[in-house]
């Protein structure tokens, strides 16, 4: 996402490495920012149910630090006082983004192609955004949890009435085990209904989930690297077997 200065030689050459540290701190800011929102917690998530239960020492980032501690390693002060309080702070940064280009294409450090070129690929980022938040906020139909669940409690009465027949024929003292047959067929039905169930959730900070957190830090690591920053944060480590 480099800006390239195009100013006649009659003018003063502005400082390009600083514009081109300017649009990427701010695109980090709405990497983010996107990830806390992505991080929030819904009523039909299970956040609460396992992770913290079960793993105490693993500790989701957005849960732990705060939004605003991350930003101010990005953006100013002033600007983060510009998104506070909005409700969609993401897509207030991607607006600035907008304008920030607006900038530099009048001062003409761009030319039209390259601003349209940077344009579109903040116009990409309100896509991604879109389709990462609609995931988040909008749950699947009730009837595609309540139906299988009935399914399953229908199944687990008739698995044993037909295995029973199967395991006496192998022998009289063989029907016993028509119980843990018939148990282990249901818990592989819950099992499947059960991750489905968390798929369909992937940004709620359990062990299931999508690691958005390690994922943001990547791209950090990476985008800081094509500046020379010298403060470059380490990669994500599992903890537990399990990558936030």
């Amino acid at each position: 996402m480099s800006a390239t200065c195009m100013l006649p030689k009659r003018l003063v050459r502005p400082n390009c490495k600083d514009i081109r540290k300017k649009l990427i701190f701010t695109h980090l800011a709405w990497v983010t920012c996107l990830r806390y929102q992505l991080r929030a917690p819904r009523t039909w998530e299970h956040t609460d149910e396992l992770l913290h239960k079960m793993y105490p020492q693993v500790k989701t980032p957005e849960f732990t630090i705060k939004l605003e501690d991350e930003l101010q390693k990005f953006i100013s002060a002033e600007e983060i006082a510009q998104i506070e309080g909005k409700s969609n702070r993401a897509t207030q940064l991607l607006a600035q983004q907008t304008l920030e280009l607006k900038k530099i294409r009048e001062a003409g450090l761009i030319d039209d192609f390259r601003h349209m070129e940077l344009q579109k690929f903040v116009s990409s980022m309100y896509d991604e955004q879109g389709k990462s938040e609609r995931i988040k906020n909008f749950p699947f139909p009730r009837q595609y949890a309540s139906i299988p669940l009935l399914l399953i409690k229908i199944t687990s009465i008739l698995v044993p009435f037909a295995l029973l027949d199967e395991f006496e024929d192998l022998g009289a003292h063989m029907v016993w085990l028509t119980i843990p047959f018939s148990a282990i067929v249901t818990w592989v039905f819950i099992l499947m209904e059960m991750i489905g169930d968390y798929s369909e959730n992937p940004f709620e900070g359990t062990y299931n989930d999508v690691p958005i957190s390690a994922i943001s830090r990547t791209i950090e690591i990476d985008l800081k690297e094509m500046l020379e920053e010298k403060d470059i944060p380490p990669s994500l480590q599992p903890i537990e077997g399990m990558l936030m």
